[in-house]
């Protein structure tokens, strides 16, 4: 059973700026590419379904959707304790989230321009959707006395070099995993209201339809670039990332658990609900998916999570450096045996159900 930490006490850069949380595998990441390469990708295999996408994005259906409304126009200091802090720790996640995918995508539209039309303009009207993300999401974090300084964190953030295959994996899930953890906190909370205690969350049906496009023009993408699907090393490639993502989210969910319980989500519900979805979903793109029903999946997902709180409560003891170094060595060796075990169980082959999927 995993327990949950107490969400620590935000902490500020100057009054009203938040101190951005500090860089681990389970937060945010800003990433840069190989833009040559993707100016010369060829889109011919995809470029109906291309063009297609690229109209749902020039529709812009959400463009009057990100205003705040009356609700938001009053004091939150009813929201406290645990459930302040965890949901500030949300906020900052998500808006970082958001607006690492905004720089990745300017950046492309710019370095693309007047060489791959198609992209530039696509990857310009999904920088477009991530900025007002983001943008919404800080706004939230200043009904609770805080905000990020967006500039400062350009800066100072370490950009991780991806190459454009592992760029398109990444996003691709990204996008559709941020479909299902919105549209199924969406869908709770209009059956139980008594549970919507920010109006941030009536936003999340439309927002979500904001990622499905974004996932869609990725998997578009994808599908244009046979050696991403048609190779031994691309179902390797998809099972890998399927694996990291879904570690990586289990990981974070079980680690504020706090944050779901005060809005009446099981932390281990949703977490499994997320991910079947979004391995469903991803039979559509990719050559193989992981077999979600294998029955050790989510237990061993599971003991990732609980490695994982151990290794916080190492790094937050103050126990010598030397005698940390060697209390970590077994919760590290438990997530790479249990993600291993999880990475050579027998996968589904999304290509053989390609025909029945819609």
């Amino acid at each position: 059973m995993v327990t949950t930490l107490p969400t620590p006490e935000p902490e500020v850069l100057r009054p009203g700026i938040k101190a951005p949380v500090q860089e681990t595998l389970l937060t945010p990441r800003f990433y840069t590419t190989d833009f040559e390469a993707v100016a010369k990708m060829s889109l011919s295999l995809q470029d109906t379904e291309l063009q297609a996408v690229l109209e749902e994005l020039r529709n812009d259906y959400n463009r009057h959707h990100f205003v705040r409304d009356d609700e938001f126009k009053q004091c939150w200091e009813h929201i406290d304790g645990e459930t302040r802090r965890a949901f500030i720790d949300f906020l900052e996640r998500s808006c970082t989230s958001e607006f690492s995918g905004f720089l990745l995508f300017k950046e492309l539209s710019r370095q693309l321009k007047g060489r791959n039309p198609v992209l530039s303009e696509a990857f310009g009207l999904l920088a477009r959707d991530e900025a007002r993300h983001a943008g919404f999401l800080n706004k939230a974090m200043a009904d609770f006395g805080l905000t990020l300084d967006l500039s400062l964190l350009t800066k100072q953030r370490t950009y991780t070099f991806f190459p454009p295959e592992w760029v398109i994996y990444t996003v691709y899930l990204s996008e559709k995993i941020g479909y299902w953890r919105y549209i199924l906190v969406y869908r709770h909370l209009e059956q139980h209201p008594e549970y919507r205690i920010y109006p941030l969350f009536r936003y999340f049906e439309s927002w979500c339809q904001d990622e499905n496009r974004h996932g869609d023009f990725f998997k578009a993408l994808l599908r244009s670039q046979p050696k991403l699907w048609n190779n031994w090393k691309s179902r390797l490639w998809a099972r890998f990332f399927l694996l990291t993502v879904f570690v990586t989210h289990s990981l974070t969910v079980f680690e504020r658990a706090s944050f779901y319980h005060s809005i009446g989500i099981d932390p281990r519900d949703y977490n499994t609900k997320v991910i079947r979805n979004t391995n469903e979903t991803s039979i559509r793109a990719f050559p193989e998916v992981l077999d979600t029903d294998n029955p050790a999946f989510f237990s061993r997902l599971e003991k990732c999570a609980e490695a994982n709180e151990r290794l916080t409560q190492i790094n937050a003891s103050t126990s010598p450096k030397i005698v940390k170094f060697f209390q970590k060595i077994p919760p590290i060796a438990s997530i790479g045996w249990n993600m291993l075990r999880i990475y050579l169980a027998k996968p589904i082959n999304a290509e053989a159900l390609r025909e029945v999927v819609r």
